[in-house]
This record gives structure tokens, C-alpha cells and sequence, in this order.
């Protein structure tokens, strides 16, 4: 960084798609109120791109060069921060390493390689002294990196839950406001732009899990791996079961969360049940709410849009300007110590929470009786119990709210159905918050 502190910071732009154009739009819409709130200016130096004819949804203005070659950013000693927008891992890795080699803050919205390579990237910047800051990687415009690492950095969490992908939340809000199949709202999620034609990552919950594991890094100071962390979609979701949700009182919502539980930590991606009196259980479309709990603090919320060229933008800037800052030391994860412990995890089985299971029955007499003698057996105790419906194929539905049970023991009441002849396969679990 230019050791003056009103000299312009220069910066080297990966990447012009969504996130980027957005970034460059709000640097020339505010670039007077951004001067006044730093002392000095952020002047755009280079942008690198894949192809340089493409047709671009921003100007770039005067003086800014386009370029496919990522060694112009790299290589050039007038650039202080790197901002990284282009997505993906490989290349995104190469080119934050040897932005952290050159002696370049960083700036970086790709969750799934911090996810993945990370404590890598960390270490390396911890050692060279430099940034690696990541705001607009866990929930778009939601500040929830700063409120973790400064805000709430005399607090212990005790718990983050969170509403971490907008596409998700958008099909499900669907599904629950207008009756949808899933497949029909994700039609529509990816004709207005809320998904990507390859929906995997927001559908099968690994968007949410990345980002999940970037604030348990924030809030406990640990490195979860991935392949560690219990993942579950939304693709199994069904009208019938957010109706039948409602009438307990509830919705369903793709929910990522972690707390702590005899010294270990429990973390998951999973829809679950979220009662209509819970703030969570309100946010709808593809906006994003974290709600985060500290010892000190009790619980705050925040809630905004979780995605789109603005927003986004906006949270990759205020990583730039908290970089720009005269005497500024780099907080990267919100501990000194690097590289951060491996997460002590608690066997997923072990986890305890009340249950929701819709069964679906032969109508004939003993049914209820068998399944609720199964859950006395692995002892599950039964807090609300539905049977609705005509027969259909002479099949009926039956579903169970549980209280809080471990996952083991209602692994064991879905391993005993799954043997008894009158329940058809396809048992439906989601677990309550």
C-alpha cells in the first residue's frame, strides 16, 4: 500500500461479471462520498477478463486498462489491492497467491475456495502481513464477517443459524406462497435470475454449507473441512409437506447452523422446520437473515439480499475501504493465531433436536400403534401426531412431530419403518429447529 496516507489506492479488478460490474458501478456512483469517508480516492487501474471483446454491462471510463492477463495485476507495482470476482477455485487460488506473494491486499467474494483452500490462503497472509478480506462471501450485502470479527470479538458464540443461500430460500417461499412444485419453482427461480442453469450447488445445500463454514472460522476460531460437515438439500421437499408443516405451525427452511455442545461443535446444512413465530421463519424470496448469539450480546439478526451486482458490490467495497485505511492492521479471521485448530465435531448421530416424519401408511388397523411402539422402543417421544386425508391407492399419511431426540435414536425408528410392510418407501425426515 502507498505509505501516503491521502495517495489514491489502486486497484487490480478479476473479473467484470455480476459481482464486478456492480463494484464498478458504485465506485463512479460514489466515488465523491467514498473520498470523503477515506481521505483519499480508489481509483479502478486494471479489470482482467476472459475475453476482451465481450460486450461489458458497465463502462470502465478513462484510464482503465482491460486485459485477459492475469501477471498485469500481479506485475504491476502500482496496484495495492487485488480484487478477486471471477469465481471458481483453481485459477481464483493462483491468482490470490501470487497477489499474497507480491505483497497485495485481496479482496475476494468466492466462498467455495476459502471454503476448500482457505487456512492455506490465511496462513500465507498472516505470514506476508497482508489482507485477505471476504465480506461479500457469506451472505451478499449482510455484514456478518464484521459483526463477527469486530463487533462480537469479546463475545463467545453460542450459536450462528442462518438463512445462507437466496435461491434456496426463493423455491421454498414459492413452494409455500403459491403451491409450487419444487420443479416449477426453480423454473421460475432461473427465469428471474435467482438460479444458475446448473442449480446443484444452491439445491443440494453446498452453497450454504461453503459459506457456513467461513463464519465458524469467524465465530470459533476453528477449521471445519468440508467433507466433515453434514449436508442435506431441498430437492426433497414437497408442497404436501410444507402444508402439512403449516398446519403445526411452521415452515420449512433451508437453515445452515452450529452451536456448541459438550465442548464440541454441531453443524449442519438442512431444511428444517421453522416455527411462524420465529423471525427466521419470515424471510422470504431470496433475501438472507444470520442470527447470531453471542454470550455477552444475546441474540441479534441481520437480515438483507444475499445476492445480485449491488449488493454484493457493496460488501466486496467496504472490504476495500477497510484495507485503504491509514494505519490499518489486517484482521483476516478475527484470531492472530495461524493457522487456526481443526473443529472438534460432534457425531451427527449425536445431535439432539425434535423431529418432524410423514409416513406414509396402508389404512388398516395397528398402524399407529406399530410406529408408536418402535418410537417407545428407541425412545422418541411423540409431541404431535396427524393422520389426514382420503386413502389414495389405499394409502394414507401419517405425521409425527417429535420432541427432542438424538439422530440415532430416529435413525432407528426410519430403519424400523423402512422394514415394516404396510409403510410405502420414502419416508420424509426433516428435523426442527
Amino acid at each position: 500500500m502507498n505509505a501516503a496516507s491521502d495517495a489514491p489506492v489502486r486497484i487490480g479488478l478479476a473479473g467484470l461479471g455480476t459481482v464486478g460490474s456492480g463494484l464498478v458501478a458504485i465506485l463512479q456512483r460514489n466515488a465523491e462520498w467514498i473520498t470523503r469517508r477515506l481521505g483519499r480516492r480508489l481509483v479502478l487501474k486494471k479489470v482482467l477478463v476472459r475475453s476482451l471483446g465481450k460486450p461489458r454491462a458497465v463502462s470502465l471510463g478513462q484510464g482503465v486498462e482491460l486485459t485477459d492477463d492475469p501477471g498485469a495485476l500481479i506485475g504491476d507495482p502500482d496496484i495495492d489491492i487485488v480484487v478477486e470476482l471471477m469465481g471458481g477455485i483453481d485459477a481464483a487460488f493462483d491468482l490470490i497467491h501470487k497477489a499474497l506473494c507480491a505483497g497485495k491486499h485481496v479482496v475476494t467474494a468466492n466462498k467455495a475456495l476459502l471454503a476448500e483452500r482457505g487456512p492455506e490462503l490465511f496462513a500465507l497472509a498472516a505470514q506476508k502481513g497482508l489482507g485477505l478480506y471476504y465480506e461479500a462471501s457469506c451472505a451478499g450485502a449482510i455484514p456478518i464477517v464484521a459483526t463477527l470479527k469486530e463487533s462480537l470479538a469479546g463475545n463467545r458464540i453460542k450459536s450462528i443459524i442462518g438463512i445462507l443461500n437466496g435461491t434456496a430460500n426463493y423455491i421454498l417461499s414459492s413452494m409455500s406462497d403459491k403451491g409450487l412444485a419444487f420443479a416449477e419453482a426453480l423454473r421460475q427461480a432461473q427465469e428471474l435470475g435467482y438460479a444458475e442453469a446448473d442449480p446443484t450447488l444452491d439445491i443440494e445445500g453446498l452453497d450454504a454449507a461453503h459459506k457456513l463454514l467461513l463464519l465458524i472460522r469467524l465465530a470459533y476460531g476453528q477449521n471445519l473441512p468440508l467433507a466433515r460437515l453434514f449436508v442435506e438439500g431441498i430437492t426433497r421437499v414437497t408442497p404436501e409437506d410444507i402444508r402439512f408443516a403449516a398446519e403445526f405451525g411452521y415452515g420449512i427452511k433451508l437453515i445452515g447452523q452450529v452451536h456448541e455442545a459438550d465442548g464440541k461443535l454441531v453443524a449442519g446444512v438442512c431444511p428444517m422446520l421453522v416455527h411462524k413465530d420465529y423471525l427466521l421463519a419470515s424471510v422470504r424470496g431470496a433475501f438472507n437473515a444470520v442470527r447470531v448469539e453471542g454470550d455477552a450480546s444475546g441474540p441479534i439478526i441481520l437480515h438483507g439480499k444475499g445476492a445480485g451486482d449491488l449488493p454484493t458490490g457493496s460488501a466486496v467495497l467496504a472490504d476495500i475501504m477497510a484495507l485503504s485505511r491509514a494505519c490499518m492492521v489486517p484482521n483476516n479471521t478475527g484470531f492472530l493465531t495461524e493457522p487456526l485448530p481443526e473443529a472438534a465435531l460432534l457425531d451427527p448421530m449425536d445431535a439432539v433436536c425434535p423431529h418432524y416424519i410423514h409416513f406414509t401408511v396402508k389404512d388398516q388397523p395397528g398402524v399407529m400403534a406399530a410406529i408408536s411402539k418402535s418410537m417407545g422402543v428407541h425412545g422418541v417421544s411423540i409431541s404431535q401426531a396427524v393422520q389426514k386425508g382420503e386413502p389414495e391407492d389405499g394409502y394414507v399419511p401419517i405425521v409425527f412431530l417429535t420432541h427432542e431426540a438424538a439422530e440415532r435414536a430416529i435413525q432407528g425408528v426410519l430403519d424400523d419403518a423402512a422394514a415394516m410392510s404396510f409403510i410405502k418407501p420414502g419416508t420424509v425426515h426433516f428435523r426442527v429447529l
